[in-house]
């Protein structure tokens, strides 16, 4: 034997004992095919292996039985049956064999007959892969029980078997991230346990996914391989599948750089149908309706504020200064009836739902409305967390109904849960808080907020940190009146409490600056008298239900169809009857027309409903409204006279 022989008869055994390359196998079972069946199976076969993550091919190293049967549902496509076989129903075998099956419209989510089975074999093989790489029965088993020990007790005092089972992970239904995106978050105060129910129910591709997180990943699976649109209709869920295979389809669409949302505030003057553009985000901040006396409202109520960037303006600090283009994201229970019943909001009876409002609206609605401050405190977060974050919102805007508790899932739960999901932040799922004001403390405690924004008062109200109660400003004006006229009352209170009759001899003798604060003050005793009917119409209203009062009645039946009408400003999937995640450009169209229809609707029977509302008001109540707008016709008339007299000088 020469040299080189002998030097190259090792390297050559050696190579024949090296394994072949480990890859998943699909064989056809082709017992009673004919040739036609035959090489329309196997083309089903390959364009399923070519559609595959070549990472999943790699890992799922086995052998899969494809086969043909005569005896499943008529409506059933395909379904695994054992560990390593997928069975196809045999009913719809002539028509892929014939080819008629690339073009017969089946009325289901994938289209076609040919692309539905291809959809149902991605969908099992999907499944193989994820039970978790091929663990043993036993290892499977013996992390579900470390599991649930350690959710039951803690990790102390476990078995030594189950020290570093615990955070093992199977594949995709069980990966903490996917969860978080699937809609089966983490349950706050509940040492990791998971929300056994999925509340991402509006725009589903499937609504087979919200089983349970297994099904989840099959269908999801289908549509991240064969949907060229998914990772612009679910680009969070996307670019986790994107990131876990390492790979993703060479089909993929570019997606268009904003989102569709739903603007909540019904505002005449402005498109109730808007565009979202990540990119135009300076910050979020955590918003915080400070706490009043009223019981729903003692914890305070958790917001998050997006300062975005008018068009003109730079990506900056400027932008704080565009507080027109500024959006609150807000979690609100849905209440479709004039009555909120706290054993209701104890029970889950209404929706949780995720608002988009023009920070004007909720600045009034709180400071004006409810004498409630609000403060405005950036997240630390980088840019890729700040615009995963703005993605995530618009995604629940349009998925999410869940339900509301006053106390287990209300506005703070909500938030926390959109902050885990939408930045991925892994110190977030380490915080537990299920008020308001405790979660704002633990955000603080752990560096996620900039709090020194507030620590110069007058900077903050300056600059938009601090929205301040009006009952500050209110308490600043009566000051004004006592310092320049002979007022007995003591404080604002007691002024607001005189009756209307009362205060108006006053407005005669003011100077510019006193019929300045006086109009600001009445402008608040008519807020404060309009709250009051409000209150009385509901409550006459409710006690009235089983009387013939047939104006009240219809009254308040119009109302709650107001209330009801405007649900889909909160669940705006209603607006759509296809598709599934965000909306694309080819629905924007019946998105803009029915939206814009619906508003225009809802402002007509706001404004009717209006004047029949004044008709309704008893005797004295409407008396007290009308004195009150006496008032401010006088103020606005002294103003006019003292402007004139001064020479147009602006107030001191």
């Amino acid at each position: 034997m020469s040299a080189l022989l002998r030097l190259l008869l090792p390297l050559g055994l050696g190579l024949l004992c090296l394994p072949l390359s480990a890859a998943l196998r699909l064989e056809l079972h082709d017992a009673k095919l004919d040739p036609d069946q035959r090489k329309a199976s196997q083309l089903l076969l390959d364009q399923a292996l070519q559609a595959l993550p070549p990472t999943l091919i790699e890992r799922l190293d086995r052998r899969v039985t494809v086969v043909w049967r005569d005896d499943l549902p008529a409506n059933a496509f395909g379904r695994a049956s054992g560990p390593y076989r997928i069975e196809l129903n045999r009913q719809l075998l002539a028509a892929l064999a014939d080819g008629s099956a690339a073009s017969r419209r089946t009325g289901r989510p994938h289209g076609t007959l040919e692309r539905e089975l291809l959809a149902t074999l991605l969908h099992e093989l999907g499944h193989l892969y994820d039970r978790g790489r091929f663990w043993s029965q036993t290892q499977r088993r013996l992390v579900a029980t470390c599991r649930s020990q350690a959710n039951r007790f803690g990790e102390i005092g476990l078995p030594a078997e189950c020290r570093g089972q615990t955070g093992r992970r199977f594949s995709l239904s069980d990966d903490p991230r996917l969860l978080d995106l699937a809609g089966w978050p983490q349950q706050v105060g509940k040492r990791g346990l998971r929300e056994t129910d999925n509340g991402q129910v509006a725009r589903s591709p499937d609504s087979y996914e919200l089983s349970n997180p297994r099904e989840f990943v099959a269908v999801n699976l289908e549509y991240f391989l064969l949907d060229p649109a998914y990772a612009c209709r679910r680009p969070a869920l996307h670019r986790h599948l994107h990131e876990h295979f390492a790979w993703q389809p060479a089909h993929v669409l570019d997606c268009p750089p904003d989102y569709a949302y739903l603007n909540a505030g019904l505002d005449p003057q402005r498109d109730v149908l808007g565009r979202l553009d990540p990119e135009r985000v300076y910050q979020v901040h955590y918003l915080l309706a400070e706490p009043n006396d009223a019981w729903v409202s003692r914890w305070g109520h958790s917001m998050l504020r997006l300062v975005i960037c008018a068009p003109e303006t730079p990506r900056g600090p400027d932008c704080m200064l565009d507080l027109d283009q500024h959006l609150v994201l807000s979690y609100r229970a849905f209440v479709g009836d004039v009555q909120l019943s706290s054993w209701d909001g104890l029970i889950g009876a209404y929706p949780s739902r995720l608002f988009i409002l023009p920070l004007a609206q909720v600045v009034d609605e709180y400071t004006k409305l409810e004498l409630r401050g609000l403060a405005s405190i950036p997240l630390q977060l980088s840019r890729n967390e700040l615009e995963g974050l703005v993605e995530r919102s618009v995604e629940q805007h349009w998925s999410y109904d869940g339900d509301y508790y006053f106390l287990s899932n209300n506005c703070a739960v909500e938030t926390l849960k959109l902050l885990r999901s939408g930045t991925g932040r892994a110190d977030l799922h380490a915080l537990d808080s299920i008020t308001p004001t405790g979660l704002l403390e633990v955000l603080q405690a752990r560096g996620l907020t900039d709090h020194s924004v507030l620590d110069d008062p007058r900077e903050a109200l300056r600059l938009g940190y601090h929205f301040d109660s009006f009952r500050d400003r209110y308490q600043a004006m009566f000051a004004v009146l006592r310092e320049r006229l002979p007022i007995k009352e003591q404080s604002v209170e007691q002024w607001l409490a005189l009756s209307a009759e009362e205060r108006r001899p006053w407005i005669a003798q003011a100077d510019l600056r006193a019929a300045a604060a006086l109009l600001l003050l009445e402008q608040a005793a008519l807020r404060r008298q309009l709250l009051l009917a409000q209150d009385d119409l509901k409550q006459r209203y409710l006690a009235s239900r089983d009387k013939n009062d047939a104006g009240l009645v219809k009254a308040g039946s119009a109302i709650e169809q107001l209330l009801q009408d405007s649900g889909f400003l909160s669940r705006p999937a209603e607006l759509l009857s296809a598709g599934y995640g965000l909306p694309q450009t080819g629905e924007w169209r019946q998105l803009r027309h029915e939206s814009s229809a619906r508003q225009a609707q809802l402002i007509a029977l706001a404004g009717e409903l209006d004047s029949e509302l004044r008709d309704l008001l008893e005797p004295r109540r409407m008396a007290l409204i009308q004195a009150s707008e006496t008032n401010l016709q006088a103020l606005g008339a002294r103003l006019r006279q003292l402007h004139e007299a001064s020479g147009g000088l602006r107030l001191p």
